[in-house]
């Protein structure tokens, strides 16, 4: 049995969306983490995440296919992969502070559970999961429409910009090996700055780029890299 005051802060989610589930329960089974759901003896998240999971590439899917007249199936397919990938869901649910809602046992709450990706991710697709049987399909919009949507968006033009898969290609000409680490990460969960480091032959610094994702990031370091190796315009 929930606290008034998780029950209330669950009705907080609700709002931000415009929803109202007609079974809240659903909604409390998908912020249910499986540590919280094993010391309560209830049902995790894991099987409404499983069906959010394609509710989701469904709708990134239908999304592009509407925004992206010209792109082939090749195109959609890796631009709906990067939109849809444990990090790029990371980045959606922070957007809303969605780890506050998550409910966690007493051993995750101590490792920083709120703060994970893959719990991030996993009970972000849970809550798409959650809508979609209480509400529908069209309902799931509400929240893509919100938090998603407009990021896909402001990337539609970045079809050339996988400067990590352009490194690749360059340096195995010359048999040269790639690697990358994030050096350091500040900010709030819901607001970091990631920096990453592109090595060649693993000792060979060839760039540092920044960026709200650790995906992004490391493609900065790559595009600072291809400048530095190409002679390509370098990261603005």
């Amino acid at each position: 049995m929930l606290s008034l005051e998780t029950k209330n802060e669950l009705r907080e989610l609700e709002a931000f969306f415009g929803l109202h589930f007609n079974d809240f329960k659903l909604l409390e089974r998908a912020m249910t983490h499986s540590s919280y759901a094993n010391e309560h003896n209830t049902i995790s998240n894991e099987r409404l995440e499983f069906l959010g999971d394609a509710v989701l590439g469904l709708a990134v899917g239908r999304f592009l296919y509407e925004t992206m007249p010209g792109r082939n199936e090749g195109e959609l397919t890796k631009k709906r992969a990067q939109d849809v990938c444990e990090e790029a869901l990371r980045g959606y649910a922070a957007k809303f502070n969605l780890g506050k809602y998550i409910l966690l046992g007493k051993g995750e709450e101590k490792n920083l559970g709120r703060e994970k990706p893959g719990v991030l991710a996993d009970a972000f697709e849970a809550l798409l999961g959650a809508i979609f049987l209480d509400k529908g399909f069209e309902e799931v919009y509400k929240v893509l429409n919100k938090v998603v949507f407009p990021e896909i968006k402001a990337t539609l033009n970045e079809d050339d910009s996988d400067y990590k898969s352009k490194l690749q290609e360059l340096v195995q000409s010359d048999k040269r090996t790639l690697s990358y680490e994030i050096v350091s990460e500040t900010g709030p969960s819901h607001n970091k700055e990631f920096v990453a480091r592109v090595y060649m032959d693993e000792t060979i610094i060839m760039g540092e780029g920044t960026g709200r994702t650790k995906q992004k990031a490391e493609q900065n370091a790559a595009k600072v890299a291809l400048d530095k190796y190409a002679g390509t315009p370098g990261e603005e």
